[in-house]
């Protein structure tokens, strides 16, 4: 065999190469496979493994079958009660329809410029409909589903199925972070003083009401010592009209004793009365003083 029939054997060996390059195409896993003929759509291949096609007039587009993700991060969204607040948020999408999505997204870098736009417009429309407290209570999960319908409502266009949206942050900015701790100081001091101002008036209660049974109890005792002084007083001038009964001589003897202990008691004393008077009655008749005083220790 001559040198050009060699050289024309490695050009037919080097096109078959070719040809079956150009004839053969991969398809991975993660992605599914657009048949483009012409430059318009023949077929969509889903299916892994090694696929063929028309060298030159067809052409394959990959596209992306994963689940994927977008984020959005540090919006400030106002609510419906005019709070701001700073919200990350992210979508997981992925693509449904190759062809449309291959027509109008053209690519995953582009799509997701789209999402991220949609998905912050949705989240002003439905959190600016509700109130701070919505969005930080369970009703949250029903707003990230409006928000997942309403970005469907649009994605569905371009091939694109929003499987999920979710709130991984929801803040408020400083400023109104301040006001609202602000807001929360004077509730607890409120709330505090309220507590102390029915903690004072139980106290009050229970104060007024030991008073007044320490009243009662006083006015009980003094009741009680009343009547025993009483009836210690009576059984006193019982004892006392008995005794001078029994010998009145003694007993105003004895009472005539009292009277000079009692009024002579002190040692500076003077007393100006007549030698006569009957205060010096048992002075005079010391004959009358023996006598009842025998009588006070007779047997």
């Amino acid at each position: 065999m001559n040198r050009l029939a060699l050289s024309l054997l490695g050009v037919g060996v080097a096109i078959l190469i070719v040809v079956a390059y150009m004839s053969f195409y991969a398809i991975y896993p993660t992605e599914q496979a657009i048949l483009l003929q012409w430059g318009g759509p023949r077929a969509v291949e889903t299916e892994p493994g090694l696929h063929v096609k028309i060298p030159w007039v067809q052409t394959v587009a990959f596209i992306d079958k994963r689940l994927l993700n977008v984020d959005v991060q540090s919006e400030e969204i106002a609510t419906a009660d005019r709070k701001q607040l700073m919200i990350d948020a992210f979508a997981r999408w992925r693509i449904v329809d190759p062809i449309r999505f291959n027509e109008i997204a053209k690519d995953r870098e582009t799509a997701t410029q789209r999402l991220i736009a949609i998905l912050d417009a949705k989240l002003r429309r439905v959190l600016g409909s509700v109130n701070l407290v919505d969005v930080l209570s369970p009703k949250q999960d029903a707003l990230t589903r409006a928000v997942r319908g309403a970005m469907n409502a649009e994605t569905k266009d371009f091939g694109i199925d929003v499987v999920d949206v979710r709130l991984k942050r929801v803040n408020l900015p400083q400023e109104s972070a301040d006001a609202v701790y602000a807001r929360m100081q004077q509730d607890r001091r409120r709330q505090a003083a309220k507590i102390e101002a029915e903690g004072a008036e139980i106290a009050d209660g229970i104060r007024a009401k030991a008073e007044h049974e320490a009243t009662v109890i006083k006015a009980d005792a003094t009741r009680d010592a009343d009547i025993v002084k009483g009836e210690g007083d009576a059984e006193k001038t019982r004892i006392l009209g008995a005794a001078y009964g029994q010998d009145p001589e003694f007993f105003a003897f004895y009472r005539s004793l009292k009277a000079y202990r009692d009024a002579l008691q002190s040692s500076n004393t003077t007393a100006v009365l007549s030698p006569d008077s009957a205060f010096f009655k048992y002075f005079q008749d010391a004959g009358g003083a023996a006598r009842a005083n025998a009588r006070a220790h007779k047997p």
